[in-house]
């Protein structure tokens, strides 16, 4: 089929009178797969909420198998046939997987306004099964790892037989293994017919799924075609408006032989056994693993939110086997958490007080504790620049606002600005675009 199920035309834009999408038109053939790509804050998210309801568009217009279509709320997208899977998952963490697929639509006892449960669990667990995810539907949604709770995303989308899908970058929290099974599914949904919207900024990614690719940078539309038309550097040179020359920067920085952390026979039942390592100063230590594998526990550990049975943690030399993230952070270690949605951010809170937060005590005068504003609004402006996090005013403008990637430049300038000497990241890149990754990583 060639004919067209969802056209944007001339969408316009602005959040607190800055504009984010500029004139977008684009065209989406039923049937295709669209690779959707541009930097942090090109406006990828932006329309997609747009599509899904979330937020409205100023001006413009959107023909949905042409008719005019300008949701009020996301479950007026989903009547529509369109489901949305956030890149910043949208699950209700005390409630089962169950209830999450079914909260706006619960199958009830005939005509009993009673919750027919045998047919809800049945129903979750048919469509858990498509995503290969073999836990019960009855596990609550808190004690689910990120790669498991965006399947559950998957699995909810599909539980909603959407003509079209969007996913905002659904692989951060998966493992290679993983990733491949839901591009098999991807690729089966678009054989029967499914249209589908495809944001990442695994370049490599969209070139393998998509037929058409859309590049968007500062909120307009610079390139669009068949992906034909593209390579991977083609890709990064539309999206950050330039020549980028290598994804990773040169190594300069040589570790020493001085130890700055040592782990000794660490364990905790069922996560971790016997975990033995030294890192030394001026060394970045790789730990990776499939997904359940024990990592980002055993960083939970080390910095002290999760306790452990056995083991040693020595930091400078120092045994230190109480510990928690207060402990932590006064012996200058920093935790760049997977989930920075739940476990780095306030998200209501403004992207200043956010940056200033770890670090506050050393912007504050002795005895008295009274804030040293100037010197702290200098160090927030420092990091704002640094990390180039775009943002139109990060003194009123809250987190919640962000990108998803300027979101975790915003976590990692939280404890930069705390100067640490031992940084421990999770997933530092996750939702990241190219361009930012190279920042990212040329700070590490």
């Amino acid at each position: 089929m060639n004919d067209l199920i969802l056209q944007f035309c001339n969408i316009e834009k602005s959040f607190f009178g800055v504009r984010v999408l500029k004139n977008v038109s684009i065209d989406i053939q039923r049937g295709h797969v669209v690779g959707l790509i541009g930097e942090n804050g090109a406006g990828k998210s932006t329309l997609m909420n747009i599509l899904g309801g979330v937020v409205p568009f100023d001006t413009g217009k959107i023909l949905l198998d042409g008719k005019e279509y300008a949701p009020h709320d996301p479950s007026q997208a989903t009547h529509s046939g369109i489901a949305f899977i956030h890149q910043e998952l949208n699950l209700f963490t005390n409630l089962s997987i169950a209830e999450n697929f079914f909260i706006s639509d619960f199958p009830l006892v005939g005509k009993i306004p009673f919750l027919d449960r045998k047919q809800i669990r049945a129903k979750a667990q048919e469509f858990l099964s498509l995503v290969d995810l073999e836990i019960s539907p009855d596990t609550t949604v808190e004690k689910l790892s990120p790669g498991e709770r965006q399947l559950v995303e998957v699995a909810k989308a599909l539980s909603q037989d959407a003509s079209i899908i969007i996913f905002d970058e659904p692989t951060t929290s998966l493992t290679a293994r993983e990733t491949e099974k839901l591009f098999g599914l991807i690729k089966r949904l678009n054989e029967s017919g499914k249209t589908i919207i495809y944001i990442s900024h695994i370049l490599r990614d969209v070139l393998q799924l998509a037929d058409e690719i859309v590049v968007l940078r500062d909120g307009e539309v610079v390139k669009a075609g068949p992906k034909s038309e593209f390579d991977i550097q083609k890709m990064i040179s539309s999206m950050v408006g330039r020549y980028l020359g290598t994804l990773y920067p040169e190594r300069t920085a040589k570790p020493t032989e001085q130890v700055a952390l040592d782990v000794r026979g660490l364990s905790k039942a069922g996560i971790v056994h016997d975990i033995n390592f030294s890192l030394h100063k001026g060394e970045i230590l790789g730990v990776f693993g499939l997904m359940g594998s024990g990592r980002s526990e055993l960083a939970q550990i080390i910095f002290g939110i999760e306790t452990y049975d056995g083991g040693d943690i020595i930091v400078e030399g120092n045994p230190r086997n109480h510990r928690t993230p207060v402990k932590s952070i006064q012996q200058n270690i920093a935790f760049v958490t997977e989930n920075r949605r739940e476990e780095g951010l306030l998200m209501t809170s403004t992207v200043a007080e956010n940056m200033g937060l770890v670090a506050l005590p050393h912007f504050t005068m002795p005895v008295t504790n009274v804030i040293r504003q100037k010197s702290l609004i200098d160090a927030i402006r420092n990091t704002v620049s640094l990390l180039q996090v775009k943002v139109n005013d990060a003194f009123k403008n809250q987190a919640k606002g962000l990108s998803g990637g300027n979101q975790q430049k915003v976590v990692l300038g939280k404890w930069l600005m705390n100067n640490p000497s031992i940084l421990i990241v999770d997933e530092p890149t996750r939702g990241v675009d190219v361009g930012a990754k190279y920042e990212i990583y040329s700070i590490l």
